[in-house]
């Protein structure tokens, strides 16, 4: 059994510093020296996952292969490596003190005073070690402490890390602390206080950082570094600058790399015998990683997608499926100009002047009847001016809806989660939910087999007749209107292996270019270094409108 190693990244000075997108490079190094990594996010918030969080307060819901509703930074984790991760490897204080209290239910901490040390702290040790058992190949489990040092939420968990250095010994552990070194004034004087103070803060925690990620404008200068070494107690070797990055966060693998980041891991864990720390930038994984950013900073072209969703203000809503888009524009070597648009300022009237440049259209998921009439009027435009149309989960509900309607002649088709009385429920809800009143962790969750159609254009995409994708939805494309639909046109390509559900449509090549829609998230299994094949395809096609 390998031994395991144990890095823990902390955060201060400010919240949003990229802690998720850090430990995620973190693990891309270790992996481009052929180590074997896994990834945990500690979440302070007392809610037991963020499946009914509002995207205005959490972002993006992130969905893992075992149906687990966690947070976005576990699609850094599995973007960046190749873990896969599961529920275990989210975290939350609901969890925590849940599973605590069910205990004390139970009788089995025998009518002690239950407190949060030794009880909480412990459960929090015991999730990481759970980690351990359900990865015994890992060489490096790395946590990710959510919050920032000096919150309140977040002290359990420092005290729960303080404990596991004592078990697991110094030799086992590393604490890397995130920080801020902004500069305030115009003449852009760095400051290093923010830095010292946020250490300090975490050494009344009894944790004394071993290494520093500094967010700065630009690369620290050497005095700059000699400073904070000085003052936070940490070799100037291991103060890492971050610098804000020029165009996309898969640069930072390098940069962290250029930095010197990796050969400090190595050394502190003395494994200098198993990655040598002469280690070039040739090395064949990481060689990837600059190449993706040479295609990033130099494109062979641009292409216009139209997103089509009622969270458009909010980045992290959609952050996945930004990335993905952004992956398929890479493996065609070109720029995805993404305009986001909110579905609510969509008619039928200004549908032709809001959409006039786009080259491909998408409806991404969603729940709830707000917009649908904006993202149905889209759907028509693509359909009826040939433009390709990528529709996922809701966005493939919508495109059976708009189909039903002005295709098929069903005029008042609609979805029971938007009029439950509608008279063509073309899309309906899942028999099994319909007694269920409880929100959280009730849907189609995770990953299920799909067959394709021989011959689709979604086949085409996969180059296979199976796939396993991950869903999150309760209503689905409701069966007794299969052959009505099929019938006016609507092709049917991707089905559970028992036919019973419809997971993809399309309609047929010689009446539009590209038009498919999906009932799961593609976005969710799309890497940089192994883009989505839905995505590749749709960017490919998208490309060859002019507009």
């Amino acid at each position: 059994m390998n031994k395991v190693r144990y890095i823990f990244v902390t955060g201060g000075v400010a919240s949003s510093l990229g802690k998720g997108v850090s430990i995620a490079s973190i693990g891309a190094l270790l992996e481009a020296r052929e180590f074997k990594v896994t990834i945990q996010k500690m979440d302070p918030y007392i809610n037991v996952d963020p499946g009914t969080m509002s995207p205005f307060q959490h972002g993006e819901v992130y969905v893992t292969e075992d149906g687990a509703e966690t947070d976005l930074d576990l699609g850094y984790y599995e973007r960046f490596t190749s873990a896969r991760l599961s529920r275990e490897n989210s975290v939350s204080t609901g969890q925590i003190y849940y599973s605590v209290i069910q205990r004390e239910r139970r009788g089995e901490y025998l009518g002690r005073t239950v407190q949060v040390i030794p009880h909480i702290t412990n459960e929090i040790k015991n999730r990481i070690l759970t980690l351990k058992k359900t990865n015994p190949d890992v060489d490096f489990i790395l946590v990710e402490i959510g919050g920032t040092v000096g919150d309140i939420e977040s002290v359990p968990f420092l005290e729960a890390i303080r404990q596991f250095r004592l078990d697991a010994g110094t030799e086992n552990t590393m604490f890397i602390h995130l920080t801020l070194v902004p500069s305030i004034t115009v003449a852009g004087e760095i400051k290093t206080k923010p830095t010292q103070h946020s250490v300090k803060e975490l050494l009344k925690q009894g944790i004394q950082p071993d290494l520093l990620i500094c967010r700065a404008a630009n690369l620290l200068e050497p005095d700059v570094k000699e400073k904070i070494s000085l003052f936070c107690n940490v070799k100037k070797e291991r103060v890492i600058s971050a610098p804000d990055i020029e165009s996309s966060i898969y640069e930072i693998p390098v940069i962290y790399h250029n930095e010197g980041l990796d050969n400090e891991i190595i050394r502190y864990f003395r494994l200098e015998e198993r990655s040598p720390l002469f280690f070039e930038i040739m090395n064949p994984t990481l060689a990837k990683w600059e190449n993706l950013v040479s295609t990033l900073k130099h494109p062979r072209g641009r292409v216009r997608i139209a997103l089509i969703g009622k969270y458009m203000q909010l980045s992290d809503a959609y952050r996945s499926l930004y990335e993905a888009l952004q992956h398929g524009g890479l493996a065609n070597y070109l720029h995805v100009e993404m305009d986001k648009i909110d579905s609510e300022t969509i008619t039928e009237e200004n549908v032709g002047e809001i959409l006039k440049d786009a080259q491909g259209i998408l409806v991404p998921g969603g729940f709830g009847e707000r917009g649908v009439s904006g993202k149905l009027a889209a759907i028509r435009y693509a359909r009826e001016n040939k433009i390709p149309y990528f529709g996922i989960c809701l966005g493939m509900q919508t495109a059976v809806i708009e189909f039903a309607r002005n295709v098929a002649g069903l005029k008042m088709a609609n979805s029971t989660e938007f009029d439950s009385d509608t008279e063509h429920p073309v899309i309906s809800l899942m028999e099994e939910q319909v007694s269920i009143t409880d929100k959280g962790g009730t849907m189609r969750l995770g990953a299920y087999p799909c067959v394709l159609k021989p011959g689709s254009l979604i086949e085409e995409a996969y180059q296979k007749s199976e796939i396993y994708e991950r869903h999150r939805h309760r209503y689905e494309f409701t069966n007794r209107y299969r052959n009505q639909l099929e019938a006016s046109g609507l092709v049917i390509s991707g089905t559970s292996p028992d036919g019973e559900l419809v997971e993809t449509i399309e309609l047929p090549r010689h009446t539009h270019p590209w038009f498919v829609a999906v009932q799961y998230h593609p976005e969710f299994k799309s890497k940089p270094l192994d883009p989505h094949p839905l995505f590749i395809k749709f960017i490919e096609k998208s490309a060859q409108v002019r507009r």
